[in-house]
């Protein structure tokens, strides 16, 4: 009889532990000791809260990546368990990423800075948990590969996709006809569309349903994040544009439909807690009693769903259009939209240019199929430059319809 060599314990790395995923994930490895070890933790530049989570958890592997965070970290030995180590920037988050007793690597950090870990892990045949959509967004072609090659497991934290994923359990590829993702519409999903030309950042840090962080919830708004949660959910499940579609659901309930060819669907249904996919990915195949509260059908539940209005969401549309014209356009998109999100929410733009700034991104910049990664950051900076380029422009300042 052969003995299994994997652990009676998942080993966790966590990249973003200080951020809305993070903290949810520290949950459910707080509730789950005799499943799930925190290994090794890393954020931009909370050091102390990293230093405070090291000390609850015992971990003594810890990444910082911002240079001035981690001078300051290292000159307050005290504030961590003894022998700690410090590693900083993107190839220490990298190191973490591929430490020999990790069995998971869960990528909570925004944007795109979680992409080379992300690789580094595959590369160490580290089962990946990812919650940036923007790393799929960016160079989903190399994951993948760099999954495959590795044999790898790519787990999808996303809500929605790890929706999908569980929907699509035991059942061929051929036979989906489409994958409809859920949105709750945002902070503006009631506004009429005239109030949108006068949005201020702090109104679109209201999001109706979820705590999350404000590139997130400003991307829900504009239904941005739909968008990339669309080209992501294209990668992942190697669907076609035209079987990639998404509905307004304000109940942010059922998180996303699988649509088979007999006409058939199946939906996965939770609380709107990132605790439920980010326990199924890290605990996966297995399950266990939640975090958070299941849905309690003795009280009063409704589910409303409503078509999306692309005039008034244009960031959707621009999505679909990125979708068929592939290549690097959707690395443009998502480029000009972290570089618009972060000018809306310093004042620099009204809420209705971020559409606007991406839109002519796309333009702008020829489409191409990139043959490398080194291609595909290049082209990402050139976006990041070509976006803040029209930014600059006065007549985004002055933008009212």
């Amino acid at each position: 009889m052969s003995v299994s060599t994997f652990p009676l314990r998942k080993r966790v790395v966590l990249l973003g532990a200080t951020g809305s995923v993070g903290q949810n994930a520290l949950r459910v490895i707080a509730s789950h000791p005799d499943q799930l070890e925190l290994v090794a933790i890393a954020s931009h530049s909370r050091w102390e809260k990293l230093a405070a989570i090291g000390r609850e958890f015992g971990v003594r592997q810890i990444g910082i990546f911002d240079e001035a965070a981690y001078s300051a970290a290292t000159a307050q030995p005290a504030a961590f368990l003894p022998g700690t180590h410090l590693v900083c920037g993107v190839a220490g988050l990298a190191e973490l990423a591929q430490l020999p007793e990790a069995d998971i690597v869960l990528v909570g950090v925004v944007g795109t800075a979680g992409l080379e870990p992300a690789l580094a892990a595959l590369a160490a045949g580290k089962d990946l948990a990812l919650a940036s959509k923007e790393i799929l967004v960016l160079a989903g072609k190399f994951i993948l590969e760099a999954a495959h090659s590795h044999g790898a497991k790519l787990l999808p934290v996303d809500s929605e996709h790890n929706a999908v994923f569980q929907c699509l359990q035991g059942h061929p590829h051929s036979t989906v006809r489409r994958v409809t993702l859920t949105a709750s519409g945002g902070a503006f999903r009631d506004w009429p569309a005239e109030r949108l030309a006068h949005v201020t950042p702090a109104d679109a840090l209201k999001h109706p349903n979820w705590s999350m962080g404000p590139k997130i919830t400003v991307d829900s708004a504009t239904l941005a994040n739909k968008g990339l949660e669309l080209i992501e959910a294209q990668c992942l499940f190697g669907l076609r544009p035209d079987q990639c579609a998404a509905v307004l659901h304000p109940q942010s309930i059922v998180h996303a439909l699988v649509e088979f060819t007999d006409g058939a669907m199946l939906a996965q249904l939770c609380p709107p807690s990132m605790t439920f996919p980010i326990q199924h990915a890290l605990l996966h195949p297995a399950r266990a009693p939640g975090v958070d509260a299941p849905l309690d059908f003795t009280k009063l539940l409704s589910l409303e769903f409503r078509p999306i209005d692309e005039s008034r969401f244009p960031m959707l549309r621009l999505a679909r259009e990125t979708m068929i014209a592939g290549g690097v356009a959707p690395a443009i998109y998502n480029a000009a939209n972290e570089v618009a999100v972060a000018a809306f929410l310093a004042g620099q733009i009204p809420f209705l240019a971020i559409s606007r700034v991406v839109e002519q991104s796309l333009r702008t910049i020829p489409n191409f199929d990139p043959p490398d990664l080194d291609s595909v950051l290049a082209l990402d900076a050139e976006a990041r430059r070509v976006a803040a380029e029209e930014i600059a422009s006065s007549s985004l300042h002055s933008l009212k319809t």
